[in-house]
């Protein structure tokens, strides 16, 4: 067996995009990474674990309590490489931005490795994607080292047409790719200037 190019944890949301998304996960795991899932309880409702299971050949997490993985949340986040959100709703955009832990997703960002990636992959209705707590998370999202990706514009699934659409398969797979490649390629003293600098911003230090 090939050595995996890395490890990649990829969770998803409940969008009607969570279909793109299997397509995301197919390509990865056919380049060499290794893909562990993270489903909301809405994501669900899109689709099905058995899905997930046969394009990463690794369980499905959905509960943060669920038997035998109780503490897989910290283990998880010590394994991974990079982590995505996609499709990422408005709903757990603002709720990370809000330092939210109440599902598996949430409390693994709170419990997160900043000095690794994470990429956000919004899909939401138009509305959503403009009103001004979804433009302020963002923001706050980015502040923090986190890679949010832009979304298309065009028909969407409740009839509106407009920004919010989640990019394409293969846009999000180059995306994920490229910031990847690029934090990994950072050397180590250069990848903590780049986070101290950015803490300081943060917090108004010169």
């Amino acid at each position: 067996m090939s050595k995996s190019k890395g490890n990649i944890l990829f969770q998803l949301t409940g969008s009607i995009a969570c279909y793109k998304a299997c397509n995301v996960i197919s390509q990865l795991v056919q380049n060499g990474f290794n893909v562990k899932t993270i489903c909301s309880q809405n994501a669900l409702k899109f689709i099905g674990k058995s899905t997930l299971e046969g394009l990463t050949h690794n369980p499905v997490y959905t509960d943060t309590f669920e038997e035998k993985f109780a503490l897989e949340h910290i283990e998880i986040i010590k394994w991974l490489d990079a982590a995505i959100i996609c499709p990422a709703t408005a709903n757990i955009i603002n709720k990370i931005a809000g330092g939210i832990g109440d599902d598996y997703i949430s409390t693994v960002f709170l419990a997160f490795d900043f000095s690794k990636p994470y990429l956000i992959a919004p899909a939401m209705n138009k509305n959503m994607c403009a009103h001004p707590a979804t433009a302020r998370s963002i923001k706050i999202l980015k502040d923090w080292g986190v890679k949010v990706l832009d979304t298309a514009s065009g028909y969407q699934a409740c009839g509106d047409s407009g920004d919010g659409r989640l990019l394409k398969p293969n846009e999000i797979y180059e995306e994920i790719i490229k910031f990847f490649t690029s934090v990994i390629h950072t050397s180590k003293p250069a990848l903590e200037q780049n986070l101290i600098g950015k803490k300081n911003k943060r917090f108004g230090v010169a």
